[in-house]
């Protein structure tokens, strides 16, 4: 049984229905006890940082529970932001710390505006004038071949992003994506998991990874 957490800021709907599409067994809690006997739990959200605050003491709690006992946590959008240590969206509010860095605005240029940088070994230059929020269809560069999250998916896939702060790219990134600067589009460590776009309307690339997501889940 997968447990979708619903804190009144995501497309719950969507994101359940997508779920059943491919076979899972999914329940929406409505207590952080009722997190007890899920094999794997899923953490949705769009719109603001601030929203993460619903999530309060219990439900961290409970879901630091589950990743202790090892069972497998996705972040979904604003639910991938929060699993890292806040954002300057909502600076007073702590993220859940299971991932190291902030999140911050897209496109937040720290280099002069004429200046190129390296990422991954590809030459980019900030560019002021894309367009905030990065909103549709983007490609996935697979920076490692070891997420399970990632399982058949293809270098350059298609997905629907919508957004306007970005995860810092670190060790934990498994795939980035580029939209005036190059940003975290999946992580992963262990059992722990995010993706800053959006699976339940990505099609069957989505689909491939809210999949890997229950089979990691047992």
């Amino acid at each position: 049984m997968i447990a979708l957490i619903d804190y009144r800021a995501g497309n719950l709907a969507s994101v359940k229905k997508a779920l059943a599409t491919i076979g899972a067994d999914v329940v929406v809690p409505n207590a952080p006890d009722d997190l007890a006997s899920a094999a794997g739990v899923i953490v949705p959200g769009v719109g603001h940082f601030g929203a993460t605050r619903a999530l309060g003491a219990p439900w961290v709690e409970a879901i630091l529970e589950r990743v202790g006992e090892g069972r497998p946590l996705l972040g979904i959008c604003l639910g991938m932001q929060w699993l890292f240590e806040g954002s300057d969206e909502a600076p007073d509010v702590a993220g859940l710390g299971l991932l190291s860095g902030r999140c911050y605005r897209l496109g937040t240029v720290r280099l002069k505006p004429d200046a190129t940088y390296d990422v991954r070994g590809i030459r980019h230059q900030p560019d002021l004038a894309v367009k905030i929020p990065h909103v549709g269809w983007n490609s996935l560069t697979i920076e490692r071949g070891d997420a399970s999250i990632l399982e058949g998916v293809a270098p350059g896939s298609q997905v629907y992003f919508t957004h306007s702060y970005v995860a810092p790219v670190t060790g934990d990134a498994a795939a980035v994506a580029h939209h005036c600067e190059t940003f975290s589009a999946v992580v992963q460590r262990g059992y722990i998991a995010g993706v800053q776009f959006h699976p339940e309307k990505s099609g069957d690339v989505g689909l491939r990874i809210l999949r890997n997501f229950v089979e990691l889940a047992g």
